[in-house]
């Protein structure tokens, strides 16, 4: 597995960007936190890391919500 993702955000833009077949609830999801200005909730960061999970990409480093 890959280093996991320091930003949120590069976390988003890299399953925009993937192959991965995001639901449109997904992909709204995704294009949201993609260019965020404020920081993530735990329950935003939560989800993602589910998402990532669910298409195989690594997960969010600790700290990785600002």
């Amino acid at each position: 597995m890959s280093a996991p993702f320091i930003d949120f955000r590069a976390a988003a833009r890299a399953l925009i960007a993937s192959d991965a077949p995001l639901s449109e609830r997904e992909g709204q999801f995704c294009g949201g936190m993609a260019y965020r200005l404020n920081p993530a909730t735990e329950k935003q960061l939560r989800w993602l890391g589910i998402i990532l999970n669910k298409h195989g990409l690594p997960p969010i480093a600790e700290g990785g919500a600002q």
